[in-house]
This record gives C-alpha cells, structure tokens and sequence, in this order.
C-alpha cells in the first residue's frame, strides 16, 4: 500500500491496524514529517522500518515498511542528495535465486520543486529502472497530466511521460487520490504483475486516499528460523532425577579433560532432549498491538464504511459521517494506548521486564548488517557477508614475531599463588549467578540449563575444571567463538565500520571467572597493578579517572604553568596483544606456571565464525589478542600494558586502552622531555608489537603562555585538538564545561522527544521511570568531575528536567539537578576519605590538622580548584562528625539526607 500522510506520527495507530488486518507486505509513506526526535513512535511490529528524513527544513521524508520476513536492502547506488524531491529505494529478494530481485522504491515530488531537483529524482527513477523489475509508489503531484490518454497540459508532465515511455513504464492508479486529481501514483515496468489496484479511505486526517494493491510474484520467504528450548514445557524434575543417577567418577574414569567435557556434553544434552521441548524461532515478529481493543476495531470498521458510502454518494452529510468517525478513531486510539501503558506501568514494580521490554519495542530497530562493498561489487546475501566481516576481523591480528631478548621486568612478591584454589562450592556458586537471559555459545549449552540443575552439575564441572587446571588442556569448544558484527558508525557498507562481539561457551566463560577473581586477589595482595590504571578495575571507573588526571592538569594551571596534553589512541588494541609477549608478562608477575599454562593453551588454536542473521561463516584461526567476550580478557589485557609508563616521567593515565599523559611545558626542556616520553612510549609499542593509530593521537595546549609545541610519533606530526571528547566527556582546552553541558543537554533531550512522541499516557507512572532511567544518567554520567559552575549551564541543564516534568499533569517533588550533584558531591568525597575510593585520596587532598574544638577529624584543606571535586571540600568539611564517621555508605547517605533537610534543603526523598 501507498499513502501521502502529512505527518504519519498522529497516524500510526490505524496504520498498524490496516497492516494486520489487510496483511501487507511493503507498506511506502511520503510526507512522513519524521526527524530523529519521532524514533519511537513509527515502529509497527513485524516490520523494518526503512526511512529518509528530510534535513533541515520540516515537512517532506519518505519511509518504507518491509515485513520481517522479506529480505531487504538498501540499494545507496540509487539514492540522491537532493532534499526538494525525495525518495527512498529498496532491493527486495523474491526468489530462491540470488538473480531475481525487485526493486521498490517511494518518491514525493513537492509541487514547488526546483528543476535541477526534479531532473535527479527523474534520473534516479530511470536508474532504478536499469536495475531490473521496479515498483514505484509516491506522490508526484502532477494533477494536469491525463493518465487516460497519457497527455500532459505542461512541460514538466511532458517529461515525466516521455521518462515512463522511454524505460517502458506504465502508471495504474486509475482513480482520483486527492480531491478530483490523480496525484499519488504506482508505477512499473513489469504492470503485468499489478493487480487489484484499489483507492480506499485516508489515512486519519490525511487529505489523500490509501492506494492498496497486489503484486504477482514468487515470495522469498526470509524467516532466519531457529529451534530452541522451550522451557515453558521443561521437565526439569525428570531431568534432574536423571542426571543424580550418574556416577561421574565412573563416567570420567580414565579420561583427559576433552574427553570428560564431551562425555558431559552428550550426556547433558541427551537429557535435555528428552525432557525439554525444541521450539521453531521465527526471526518475524508478531505485529499485534498490544492496546488493539474491541472498540477501536468497531470504530475503523465503521469509518471504512461511511467513506465508501461518501465516495458513492459524495453528499455533505456523507462526508460529515466519515469526518466523526475518523475523529472518533483517533480519539479511540489515543485511549486505548494509554489505558495499555498505564497497566504495564502499574505491573512495573512486580515486572519491571515487561514495562522496558514495551519500551524497547517503541524504540526504532535497525538492520544488523547492511549489503557490503567487497572488491568494487556489493554483498548481499547473509552468508558472503559473513565471509565478508571474518576476513576483515581476522586482518587485523599479529602475527607475532619471536621473543628473543624481549623479556618484561620481574615483581617481587610478597605471597606466592597457590595452585589449591578451586574448590566446588565455588563452582555451584557460579552456576547460581549466571544470567539465564543470555544466548548459548558454540557448544550449545544453555545458559538456563545450567543454573536450573547447578546443584546436579556441580561435581562433574568441578571435576572438569580441576582437571583442565592441573593438565593445562582446555577443551576445544572454550576456544571457539561465534562473533556478532555491532555497527559502530559511519558508511554501513563498509566491513571496517563494524566491531565483533564474541559469544564463547557459557562454561567456558564460567571457570574464566572463577580464575579470573584468583588471578584478581593475588593482584591486589602484592600491589600489582598500576594505580594510573582505572579501566576493568573494582572501584575505579571512568570518573575516577577524568578526576584524578584533570586534577593535576588544573593544579598546574592553578600555578601559573601551561600544560601540553597528549591523546593516545591504540589500533585495535585488544584484538593485537601477542600471546607470547602477554605470557611473559603473566610469568613475570610471579603468577603459577599452572595458571600461566592454562592461559597458554586457552589462547592456542582458537577459532571463529561470523554470525549473520543466523547465517555462519567458515571458521577462521584467531592469531592474536584476548578474546572479546570473554571474561578474563579485560584482566589480561590490563596486566599487558601495566608497565606502559614506566620510565615515564610524565603524568600517565589509562582507561583500558585509552591513554593520555600530560606534563608543564613552561620552557625548551619541558617540550623535549615530554617529546621523550612520547618516543619512549612508541617504542614500547614496538617492543611488544602493538600500534598507535596516528591519526587519532591529538595534543592539546593548555594555558595563556603555552608555546603550542609541535609533537611527533613514529615520524609523525599530531594533529592538534582544542576539544577531545574523553570517555565520554567534552574536554576543551579551557578545562570549561559548557560544551559537556551542552551535548548532555542535547542527548538528553533528544531521548525526552522521543519519549514525548512516542508514549501517549502521561502518568506519573509511566514517565518519571523513563525519565530516571532514560533521562536523566546522560546528565549526570560522570557528572562529579564536570559539574557546570555558570548560572546559564546549571539553568540549561535543568530545562531539561522542567520539560520532562511538564510531560506529567502533577507536582513531583522531584530534587532539583544542582541539588543532586551536591548530594553526589558528598557521597564522592565519602568514598574518596572513607569508602572505596579510598587509595585515591592522596593526591588529591591533604588533611587539615585536627582542633577538637572546631569540626571532624576528617577536615581537608580548603584550596583553589579549577574542574575537579575539590570543589566539595568546603561543604564535606561542615558535616558533622556523626554523618562523616559513619560505617558504610548507606549509613553516611542517611545521615547527609538528614543534616541537609535541617540546614533547611529537602526533596531528597525521590
């Protein structure tokens, strides 16, 4: 079907009716009017949502709604730049053969259209033509062209028939679609195949009518099906009565480790099925609305009739019919939607799942893995572009070139690992934690599975992982890796726009945990790790780091010095660490050679395979890096590059692979030591085989008599940077946070749009939850090192809150945003003095010599600060004894609410 909606939001109610009533496949819609601020209100269940935008004007846009079990892709070689005419192309595949495809495409022509933007869409029209079978749908808003005789009464008609004629095109909507004009059109080169062409009522208030047609072709039927459990119908007691009948020892006697792994294997998996059901899951989706009642249906049958007896009889009080039932239908529509989001919130409290999960399905869902160019042609089907993605991933490893005489430098250690760590209560502990919600690795074994039976499945995994530790064999199905390519951004045709994400067995990654927190404790017990490191790290975080660098950076600013600051960036850092080198650093560390032999074979002989839409590529061998996904590689990771500063003389800073380092550049020396460092870190690069990405490396000059020093890495000049987004915050070379305060702003507001669009009910119930959840974490991610200190960044910061509010009909009493930063301010400090933050603190205060007389023993020193949480010692240091002393964090935070109300600030209860 095809309409002109002017505004398709306010319509997407009987959108979605007409699409599960009348079952249509491909849904084209022009004058959309959408902006990224509409993502969560045009999604129709069991459809891809295709759409372009018009930019930066209103109006315009044009989408396309492809059933899920179609296959479709965007064709781009089709697509103009144009804004003024719009139009959106897609390759549909309709037949088992790769060959036979149909191209579907949907225009709107403005009437005001200029002639160069006209002379595009004709061209992209004669292109799509070229291609093969077409459909074309939109409106073109030719009201003086004949299409009886094909005649045209201006210049512009003339071409567009001349255009129809010369590709062999034929138009066949025969009847009016606005007013007494044939403006909204369907055409193609193969006509044959059109049939049922129909003009039936608008959509809404929209002033052009709904063209329904039929198109005859073979239908490839894309369902990317698959079976699995169904444990709705699970036996689990059977199951593990089974199971307690088996002797593992006896089962294990006289195996390896692979062998006792696959007799568990077979053995678990033959009882699962025999007393779990297999389920066929389709990869369509159910498009039935959730707020679809009787009453709404009744009505849009009702308002379908009295347009038909209108178009009979074309009288006044025919139209003035059909004009109360189309208001009545929105009306209906409208309540029933809320009435249905209004229920699942007032479930939330018992199953919040089923409130996010409604949420999710409002929020536009993008295809995984767009056609990729490949050797100057585009790749379409699933299984080549999975080929496609695991010949990428696999060109970035390292091939590792021999040890020789590179060798790390040795700790001294004050306790030795022992090997007798592992013990089975730690075994069924874990099988206790594991997320039954997450999907099964290569071997199959599901997540679910394993903590429903985790007291039946302790021993035998026991006995597999003490036998793996103490043999170093790690079965071959830990090894193996199904990874997911995650669009990251840019051109989506591009292999190198994606990242992997591995998805290893559930096993596997359950004995990397329990090595992983081993290998953690003795770590911390011998003071191991760098304190520069706050990546991957218990009690560090990406605040904890901007605080701790930007600290000395304003401290220095503070004392008159200029400041050069230098962005690191490694290329693909994870997927590159050499396995030899890393387990030189391991045996280095004073680790046991039971551990590091069980690393070495872990890391030996992997494998893996691309998945596609359900689609696998050949399994490709994985020569280098830690394995994404997996639970000990971010450990791993961390303990290759702990020695990255040392001889550094700069201050170094590390968030897993992102590092910075900074130092005073007030003279020629302070350039050329810092140069030095920065050569120093390129060859440990070299040393251990990892790569700087130089483009991406920036300097930024800080200070008034900063002598904007260049720098170089590899040969290379840096560029230089005035603003660097930092973990995520916008840094300048200010240390101001208005820009932050600004894209905070900004993100935050794009998701309150979204929201305000796109959830009708406006209860309390529904929108303060989205709005704490959704809302409200981008204005305080990280918020204690960048809190904004001018009045006009603090107000824009809490316009945002006020829009959110006036969302809601009632007073919320909700704590003002400046009050919750103070509110964090405290509890950061607590953690710094007091809680976990506590091996931080040095650095950045200094404790104030302790006069009973006057305040806690905890009093810090009062001093300038710049951008950073010092800002809160003079309130930490007004607090009284009884709320800084307190125990935990949860006894402080009690005693900070209390002490604030009496000083007279409230509203902390929400």
């Amino acid at each position: 079907m095809f309409t002109n909606a002017r505004s398709l939001t306010g319509k997407m109610g009987e959108l979605e009716v007409l699409a599960l009533e009348r079952k249509y496949d491909v849904i084209g819609v022009a004058e959309t009017w959408l902006n990224e601020s509409h993502d969560w209100a045009v999604n129709i269940g069991g459809y891809t949502l295709f759409r372009r935008d018009r930019g930066n004007r209103k109006g315009g846009g044009v989408c396309l709604f492809i059933k899920h079990d179609l296959k479709a892709n965007i064709k781009e070689e089709v697509m103009g730049v144009t804004e003024g005419a719009e139009s959106l192309w897609v390759e549909l595949l309709t037949d088992s053969k790769e060959s036979t495809k149909l191209i579907v495409g949907v225009c709107y022509r403005p009437p005001n259209v200029s002639e160069e933007e006209e002379a595009q869409l004709l061209l992209q029209i004669e292109k799509a033509a070229s291609l093969g079978q077409v459909i074309i749908m939109g409106d073109f808003n030719y009201p003086n062209i004949d299409w009886g005789n094909s005649t045209a009464r201006t210049v512009n008609g003339n071409k567009f028939i001349n255009l129809l004629h010369d590709n062999f095109m034929s138009q066949v909507v025969e009847e009016p679609t606005r007013n007494h004009a044939i403006l909204d059109l369907v055409i193609s080169n193969d006509p044959e195949r059109i049939a049922n062409v129909q003009v039936v009522e608008p959509l809404g208030n929209s002033d052009h009518n709904v063209i329904s047609f039929d198109v005859w072709c073979r239908k490839q039927i894309y369902t990317g099906a698959t079976k699995t459990l169904n444990f709705r119908k699970a036996n689990f007691s059977s199951l593990r009565a089974a199971l307690q009948g088996i002797d593992w020892g006896i089962m294990f006697f006289d195996k390896n480790t692979e062998q006792k792994w696959l007799s568990f294997k077979m053995i678990l998996n033959h009882y699962c099925s025999q007393f779990i059901p297999l389920i066929r899951k389709s990869r369509s989706v159910k498009n039935h609305p959730m707020w679809l009642n009787s009453e709404v249906k009744k009505l849009i049958g009702k308002k379908r009739k009295a347009f038909k007896k209108y178009k009979s009889e074309g009288t006044v009080a025919a139209f003035n019919e059909y004009k109360h039932y189309n208001k009545c239908c929105k009306t209906a529509i409208r309540k029933a939607k809320i009435e249905n989001e209004e229920r699942i919130a007032a479930e939330a409290k018992t199953n919040p799942k089923k409130f996010f999960k409604y949420i999710n399905s409002k929020k536009m869902q993008v295809e995984g893995v767009a056609p990729l160019s490949y050797n100057n042609n585009m790749v379409t089907a699933d299984t080549e572009k999975a080929d496609v993605l695991n010949q990428f991933f696999s060109s970035v490893y390292t091939v590792e070139e021999p040890v020789g005489q590179v060798s790390p430098n040795s700790f001294t250690v004050a306790s030795a690992p022992t090997t007798q760590w592992l013990a089975q209560d730690m075994v069924l502990k874990g099988l206790h934690t594991i997320h039954v919600n997450k999907a099964p690795g290569p071997d199959g074994i599901h997540p679910r599975v394993l903590r429903e039976l985790g007291a039946e499945l302790q021993w035998p995994l026991f006995l597999i992982f003490s036998d793996s530790l103490s043999s170093g064999m790690v079965p071959r199905d830990w090894k193996k890796a199904n990874v997911t390519p995650i669009f990251k951004k840019g051109v989506r045709s591009q292999p190198g726009n994606y990242r992997p994400v591995s998805l290893t067995s559930v096993v596997g990654k359950l004995f990397e945990g329990l090595l992983r927190d081993h290998i953690q404790n003795y770590v911390v017990e011998n003071g191991i790790m760098s304190s520069n490191q706050h990546g991957f790290m218990k009690d560090r975080s990406c605040k904890t780091n901007l605080i701790a660098f930007y600290d000395e950076v304003s401290k220095k600013l503070d004392s008159g010095d200029a400041v050069d600051i230098i962005y690191l960036d490694f290329a693909k850092a994870f997927d590159t660490v050499p396995h030899k080198r890393l387990l030189s650093k391991l045996r280095s560390i004073g680790l046991s050679e039971v551990v590091c032999t069980w690393i070495e074979n872990w890391l030996q002989d992997r494998v893996q395979r691309v998945v596609v839409n359900g689609t696998f590529s050949t399994w490709s061998k994985v020569l280098s890096g830690v394995p994404q996904g997996s639970v000990l590689g971010p450990l791993l990771f961390n303990l290759f590059i702990n020695d990255l500063g040392e001889g550094i003389m700069s201050n170094v800073s590390v968030f897993a692979d992102d590092t910075k380092l900074c130092r005073p550049v007030n003279s020629i020396q302070d350039v050329t030591s810092l140069q030095q460092d920065l050569d120093q870190l390129a060859i440990w690069a070299a040393k251990w085989q990892m790569r700087f990405n130089v483009d991406k490396c920036k300097v930024m000059h800080l200070g008034c008599k900063n002598m904007q020093a260049p720098y170089n890495l590899n040969g290379t000049a840096l560029g230089k940077s005035i603003m660097e987004k930092d973990l995520g915050v916008l840094v300048d070379n200010k240390l101001g946070c208005s820009k932050q305060c600004q894209a905070a702003a900004a993100r935050a507001n794009k998701v309150l749009s979204c929201i305000k669009r796109g959830i009708d009910s406006r209860e309390e119930g529904v929108i303060l939850p989205l709005y704490r959840a959704l809302v409200r974490p981008h204005l305080e991610y990280a918020v204690q090192f960048w809190s904004p200190v001018l009045k006009r960044d603090i107000i824009e910061l809490e316009r945002v809150q006020r829009r959110a509010t006036k969302l809601v009909k009632a007073k919320l009493g909700l704590f003002t945003l400046e009050k919750r930063r103070l509110r964090g301010d405290m509890i950061t400090m607590y953690k710094y003095i007091r809680g976990s933050y506590n091996n931080l603190s040095n650095v950045l205060f200094t404790s104030r010599s302790f006069q009973r007389t006057r305040g806690h023993p905890l009093r810090l020193e009062e001093g300038r600060f710049h951008l950073n949480i010092r800002r809160a010692v003079k309130l930490w240091n007004s607090l009284p004894e009884s709320v800084v002393l307190a125990d935990t964090l949860y006894s402080f935070k009690k005693g900070l609410d209390g002490f604030l109300a009496s000083e007279g600030i409230h509203g902390y209860g929400r």
